[in-house]
């Protein structure tokens, strides 16, 4: 990704969260500058990978495969305490192209993924196989809002504003803004989010973008904490 297309992506996912009347923490609108001049004080919001996300998933292809996240709150697995145990993020995915989060599951989270607001939210789900691969025989068995599902393999289902759906370890699954219908603003409330370790993509996928600097930063990424 260019940091051009990530500079842009977080100004539009602000222009959309404040239209919806949603505000982040403080540090959600730090600039590089006032992430250098608070070093001393974000040990833990850095730790935990809390702030902007953009990402392709190394697709190359931002308007159609990729999100742009921000991570409001985030345990820490490896306390023994767990006195945090459980995350919550905002997810903005442009209608344009039905920007879409490609297939994935997690050995780890359970997550609730709930339609803030903007748009639909369109969920495609498979069972995962004894292989590794997508099960396209068992139906899927999923909760939306707690009343239960039954689903083909594969079948999609669209959850409308105000309205969620709770994703279990080992289901992959993949959603996106349906056309026509706006920005979408997603939430994610789920136990301790790990991107570097519980995210299994069905096909090759970067998690976090390798970045071409054609312009300057203006709000760093939670995976670029150790150059600031």
């Amino acid at each position: 990704m260019k940091r051009s297309q990530i500079n842009n992506a977080i100004k539009v996912a602000m222009e959309r969260l404040a239209e919806y009347k949603i505000t982040l923490p403080c540090f959600g609108y730090w600039t590089k500058e006032n992430w250098i001049k608070n070093q001393d004080i974000t040990g833990t919001i850095r730790e935990r990978m809390l702030g902007w996300d953009v990402t392709d998933f190394g697709t190359d292809d931002f308007e159609h495969c990729g999100a742009t996240l921000f991570t409001v709150r985030n345990g820490d697995k490896q306390d023994k305490q767990l006195k945090m145990p459980y995350a919550e993020k905002y997810i903005i995915l442009s209608d344009e192209n039905e920007q879409e989060i490609p297939l994935h599951y997690h050995v780890y989270k359970s997550e609730d993924i709930i339609n803030r607001g903007g748009g639909v939210l369109v969920v495609q789900l498979f069972n995962k196989a004894e292989d590794g691969g997508l099960d396209k025989e068992r139906d899927v068995m999923v909760y939306t809002d707690c009343i239960k599902r039954v689903l083909k393999p594969g079948e999609l289902i669209e959850i409308q504003p105000g309205d969620s759906i709770t994703l279990e370890p080992y289901v992959y699954h993949r959603f996106y803004a349906k056309k026509g219908h706006g920005i979408l603003i997603a939430g994610e409330v789920s136990k301790v989010n790990d991107d570097n370790t519980d995210n299994v993509f069905y096909q090759p996928s970067e998690r976090f973008s390798n970045v071409e600097e054609d312009e300057e930063v203006t709000y760093p990424l939670v995976n670029e904490y150790n150059v600031f």
